[in-house]
C-alpha cells in the first residue's frame, strides 16, 4: 500500500504509537482533530507496519527505498545490455511494417518480367460438314484450322517495361523512406530512455538528500530548536520526491515497451540500453547537410522515380493509340477447295483518339513534377529549422552545463551550511535544493533535444536509409 505508506515514517509512527508519547502527543499533536477515516487510515498504517511479514525491512522501507521501486522490484537478476546499434538491428529486421513493405518491392519487381511478357498465340481449329444443294457438287466433311499472333507496337512494349521499372524503383525507395524513418524514431525513443534514465538517477539522487535533511531537521525539532512546521515541510518535499522516482521508473518502462513494440516483441521483455544521453557525435556543416539531402534523401528519390514513371505511363498511353499487328492464318478444306488464308489487322484511331487517357497521364505527371519540387523546397526549410534547434540546444547545453549548475550547487552549499548554524530556515535550504532539481532537469532537456535535432537532421539528409538497411544489417550465421 504504497499511498498509505508515504503518509509517514517509521520513526513517526513508533514514536506517535508509543505508550509513553500517546498522551503527549495527544496534547501537541493535532490528531485529535482527524476525521473518523484518518484515524482508521493511521491505525492501519500502524499496524501494516508492526506486523509485516517482509524479513529484515518494515514496509516503509521497501517502499520509500528509491532503489526498490514497484519497478526495480519486477526487474530479473541479470538483465541483458544492448547498444544502440543492436537495438536498431533487431526493430529492423522484425517490424511488420517494414516487412511488408519489403514484400511490396518484390512485387513490384515480379511486374516487370509481367511488363515484358509477349502476348502467347491463339491456334483454332474447326469441324463440320458440307451439304451439297447442286447436283454437280460434292458433300461431305469440312475441318480447318487457323494460328494468330499478335505483335505489339515496340515503342507501347518499351513504355511499359519502363513504367514498372520505374515502379519497382519507386517501391525499393519507398522501403528506404520507411527504414530511415523507423530507425529515427528508434533513436528518438531511446534517448528518451536515456533521458529518463538520468531523470530517476537525479530523482534518486534528490530524495536521498531531502531524507538526510530531514534527519537533520527531526532532530533540531525533537531538541526545540525548531518548529514543528519545518519537519511537516520536508515531509511533503520527501513525498513529492518519492512520486517523481517512481514516475521516472515508470516511464523508462513506457520507453522501453515502445522501442519492443516496434521490434514486434523480439527484443527482451527487460533489458538495459548502453550510453549516456552526454554521448554526442560529430555533426557535419549545413552545406554537406544539404547536399546528402539532395543525393541521398530517399523521399525525393521515391518521389523522383514516380516522376519517371509517370513520365513512362503518357508515353504508354499515346503509343496505345497503335496497339499493334495481329497476323492471322488459317486453312479450310472441304470435298472441293483447300483454302490457305493470310490476314493482317491493324486498328486505325479513327473514332477514339484516347485523349481522355493522354489528358489523365500528363495531369498525374504534373502532380507529380509539383510535388517533387514541393518537397525540395520543404526539405531546405526543414533543414534549416533543425538546424537552428541544433544550435539552440547547444547553447542552453554550454550555458546550464558550465554556469547555472554550479551556481545552483553552490548555492545548496551556502543554503545548507547556514542552516547548521541557524543562519537560514529549512525553507531556504529546500528552495536551494528545488532550485538545482530545477537546473539540471533543465539541462537534461536541453542534452536530450539537441540529440532530437542531430537525429531529425541525419534523418532529413537520408542517412540511416542505407546505413541501417536490411541488407546491411543482415545477421550473420
Amino acid at each position: 500500500m504504497p499511498a498509505l505508506f508515504d503518509l509517514c515514517d517509521r520513526d513517526e509512527i513508533e514514536r506517535y504509537s508509543h505508550p509513553a508519547t500517546l498522551k503527549h502527543n495527544a496534547a501537541c499533536r493535532p490528531c485529535n482533530s482527524l476525521s473518523a477515516s484518518q484515524a482508521f487510515s493511521l491505525a492501519l498504517i500502524i499496524s501494516l507496519t508492526f506486523f509485516s511479514p517482509v524479513s529484515g525491512q518494515t514496509a516503509a522501507q521497501v517502499v520509500t527505498d528509491p532503489d526498490m521501486s514497484a519497478t526495480t522490484l519486477q526487474m530479473p537478476l541479470e538483465v541483458p545490455v544492448l547498444t544502440l546499434t543492436e537495438v536498431i538491428r533487431a526493430v529492423v529486421h522484425n517490424n511488420p511494417a517494414l516487412l511488408a513493405s519489403q514484400r511490396s518491392q518484390e512485387g513490384a519487381a515480379a511486374a516487370i518480367s509481367s511488363a515484358a511478357a509477349y502476348q502467347n498465340p491463339r491456334f483454332e481449329v474447326a469441324t463440320g460438314s458440307y451439304g451439297a444443294r447442286l447436283p454437280s457438287a460434292n458433300g461431305g466433311p469440312v475441318s480447318g484450322w487457323a494460328v494468330s499472333q499478335f505483335i505489339e507496337n515496340p515503342a507501347l512494349r518499351d513504355a511499359r517495361i519502363s513504367g514498372a521499372r520505374f515502379a519497382e524503383r519507386s517501391s525499393r525507395h519507398h522501403v528506404a523512406v520507411n527504414t530511415n524513418e523507423l530507425v529515427a524514431k528508434v533513436r528518438l525513443k531511446a534517448f528518451e530512455y536515456l533521458l529518463r534514465k538520468e531523470e530517476a538517477q537525479a530523482a534518486s539522487e534528490a530524495l536521498a538528500l531531502l531524507e538526510q535533511i530531514r534527519n537533520r531537521v527531526k532532530v533540531r525539532v525533537e531538541s526545540g530548536e525548531a518548529g514543528r512546521y519545518e519537519l511537516i515541510k520536508a515531509d511533503a518535499e520527501i513525498i513529492n520526491a518519492r512520486q517523481k522516482v517512481q514516475t521516472a521508473y515508470l516511464q523508462i518502462d513506457q520507453a522501453i515497451l515502445a522501442i519492443n513494440r516496434m521490434a514486434a516483441g523480439a527484443l527482451p521483455t527487460r533489458w538495459v540500453l548502453q550510453g549516456q544521453l552526454s554521448d554526442v557525435q560529430e555533426v557535419p556543416a549545413l552545406e554537406e547537410f544539404k547536399l546528402m539531402a539532395s543525393q541521398n534523401n530517399p523521399e525525393l528519390k521515391a518521389l523522383q522515380a514516380e516522376l519517371d514513371r509517370h513520365t513512362a505511363l503518357l508515353s504508354e498511353v499515346r503509343a496505345g493509340r497503335w496497339p499493334g499487328v495481329e497476323l492471322r492464318y488459317n486453312q479450310v478444306r472441304d470435298p472441293e477447295v483447300n483454302q490457305g488464308l493470310l490476314t493482317v489487322s491493324i486498328q486505325i484511331p479513327l473514332i477514339d483518339q484516347r485523349r481522355g487517357p493522354v489528358g489523365q497521364a500528363a495531369a498525374e505527371l504534373e502532380r507529380s513534377r509539383t510535388l517533387l519540387e514541393g518537397r525540395r523546397a520543404e526539405l531546405a526549410q526543414q533543414q534549416l529549422l533543425a538546424w537552428k534547434a541544433m544550435e539552440i540546444a547547444r547553447v542552453r547545453v554550454t550555458a546550464l552545463s558550465t554556469g547555472a549548475v554550479r551556481e545552483a550547487e553552490a548555492a545548496l552549499r551556502v543554503a545548507g551550511a547556514a542552516y547548521r548554524y541557524g543562519e537560514r530556515g529549512i525553507l531556504d535550504v529546500l528552495d536551494a535544493q528545488r532550485l538545482l532539481r530545477s537546473v539540471r532537469a533543465d539541462l537534461l532537456d536541453a542534452r536530450y533535444q539537441l540529440q532530437a535535432a542531430t537525429v531529425d537532421l541525419d534523418f532529413l539528409a537520408g542517412s540511416y536509409a542505407d546505413a541501417y538497411s536490411p541488407a546491411a544489417t543482415a545477421i550473420e550465421p
